[in-house]
């Protein structure tokens, strides 16, 4: 997991447009990061388990 120090930096706005980095809004995760939710791989998993993503549910058949 990323640093307090690296949270802060990827906020700023970075001097040329391809150093910019996705992360995760709630851990700070760069890697398995979801577009359209602006989460992790694991916080969405957490968040879509307790309901808290509308119009996401578990799969199951």
């Amino acid at each position: 997991m990323p640093r307090k120090a690296q949270r802060e930096k990827a906020k700023r706005k970075p001097k040329f447009q391809v150093r910019h980095r996705n992360r995760c809004s709630i851990c700070g995760r760069a890697r398995a990061y979801i577009r359209r939710f602006g989460l992790c791989r694991m916080c969405f998993r957490k968040l879509a388990s307790e309901g808290k993503i509308p119009g996401i549910r578990k799969a199951s058949w």
